[in-house]
């Protein structure tokens, strides 16, 4: 009877059916919180992700051996390429523009899903839940803490490259209307441009605003906060 439930588990990969189905769980569970918030790679494609890395890290393992005999080569070699080829994925998600920089939260849990879809392909199975459980309280969890301390207020130097003839007024009414105030500021005259040497304050999250808000003006050379 238990030779027959072996073979049966031989011919029908039945223990890469529960591999597959975990992977779906787990990249489910993971992509549904990113539905939620919106973001580009959401439920479906962290259920691909997980599903196609759990199923090149079995086909790792296995394809190194011979019908149950001695290992052949190098069965991690598939899963190498899996842990390199994620990056270009993940790469697609980050989007710059402007000295803003978005999408590396979602670059980050297309690599982390891959990361659980090749441990539940090697068979690790506590260790992919526990994986998955705190992926989601990271995302979910740590979301409020993110956001509150992004709204707490900050000071800050920034150096804004003009051309010559900008108005120390016109720049303190941009940078207020997203909400910075300066707190004090020196003015440096070259012949091809003019420098504001600033002491900044406002919330941490304004600054990227006001940073992009100010570059999208012609006048505006260069903007640097530090």
């Amino acid at each position: 009877m238990m030779a027959s439930l072996h073979d049966m588990m031989v011919i029908f990969r039945l223990d890469l059916a529960l591999k597959l189905a975990l992977a779906v769980l787990a990249g489910g569970a993971i992509g549904v919180e990113r539905q939620i918030s919106g973001k580009p790679a959401g439920l479906r494609t962290n259920i691909l992700i997980c599903l196609g890395s759990t199923l090149l890290m079995d086909l790792s393992i296995g394809i190194g051996m011979v019908h149950g005999g001695a290992p052949m080569g190098d069965p991690g070699r598939i899963a190498a390429q899996v842990v390199t080829g994620i990056g270009f994925l993940g790469a697609g998600t980050i989007m710059q523009a402007r000295g803003t920089i978005t999408g590396l939260t979602s670059a980050a849990t297309i690599w982390v899903v891959a990361a659980i879809g090749m441990t539940i392909g090697a068979g690790m199975f506590v260790e992919a839940l526990g994986a998955t459980a705190m992926v989601m309280l990271v995302l979910s969890g740590l979301g409020h803490l993110e956001h509150s301390l992004l709204r707490v207020n900050r000071t800050m130097r920034g150096t804004i490259r003009t051309r010559p003839g900008m108005e120390l007024e016109w720049l303190r009414a941009t940078l207020y209307g997203d909400g910075i105030r300066i707190s004090s500021a020196e003015i440096f005259d070259h012949a091809e441009d003019r420098v504001f040497e600033l002491k900044l304050r406002g919330p941490s999250r304004q600054f990227e605003i006001a940073r992009a808000s100010l570059h999208d003006h012609q006048e505006v050379l260069n903007v640097f906060f530090e």
